[in-house]
């Protein structure tokens, strides 16, 4: 069931945001303002990596929350792998975009292969950033979802609806920019309680136009910024 309808924040109304962001860092200190007044103190920040990471580091130190990753993985299209036709987030089951699908004619059973080793990637990553060790208790308590950026929402949305099924008692989504026509397809959907998006511009092309440092992140870099001080526990 959908969360209850919070009346949208217009993302401008704290002021406007300067695009581009200088890096991944300073999005992610910018974005823990406009979570500071929500009444989120200690909430679980779970970053989705890689790019997600740095941007959470920032968000967990504001609200004094602990800071952990939330493993996604894109399902792509087999003779495109680049597009993304589904997703799937660790501890929940594959979310496919069915209208996509459908114009691929594709169903489901098509990308069991994709699928499966998309899972074996997932359970690598997990190892490699948390040495297996499980997801923080998250029944209860206040989460926020962070990555770097919102293009076509799937691995977001996966990572959603996996979250839900362990019961938070709020659960936001929060990205420093993402494409206008995205973000108010998720906040419609109501996976979340709140979806925190300082900046959405309709022309839309890509995450990384809107960071003068985008640099691609490798997993030892998820790991320094997971072992860095200054969120809470």
């Amino acid at each position: 069931m959908p969360w209850s309808k919070v009346p949208r924040e217009d993302p401008w109304k704290a002021g406007p945001v300067r695009l581009p962001y200088t890096d991944r860092a300073e999005a992610g200190r910018v974005l823990a303002r406009r979570l500071a007044p929500l009444g989120l103190e200690g909430a679980v920040v779970l970053a989705l990596p890689r790019g997600g990471v740095p941007v959470g580091h920032e968000v967990a130190r504001r609200l004094g929350g602990p800071l952990d990753v939330l493993v996604t993985r894109k399902i792509g299209y087999p003779p495109q792998p680049e597009l993304g036709v589904g997703a799937i987030a660790e501890g929940g089951s594959p979310v496919f975009d069915r209208e996509l699908l459908g114009r691929l004619g594709l169903d489901e059973d098509d990308l069991a292969p994709v699928v499966e080793a998309e899972r074996a990637e997932l359970v690598r990553r997990v190892r490699v950033y948390r040495g297996g060790r499980p997801l923080p208790e998250t029944a209860g308590r206040a989460v926020v979802v962070v990555d770097d950026g919102l293009a076509t929402g799937g691995t977001a949305r996966a990572a959603l609806r996996a979250v839900r099924g362990h019961r938070p008692s709020r659960l936001l989504l929060a990205v420093p920019v993402g494409a206008a026509e995205t973000v108010r397809a998720l906040e419609a959907e109501g996976w979340a309680e709140r979806v925190v998006v300082p900046a959405a511009p309709w022309e839309f092309r890509a995450v990384g136009q809107w960071y003068r440092d985008f640099g691609q992140l490798a997993d030892d870099d998820v790991i320094d910024w997971l072992a860095r001080p200054g969120a809470g526990a």
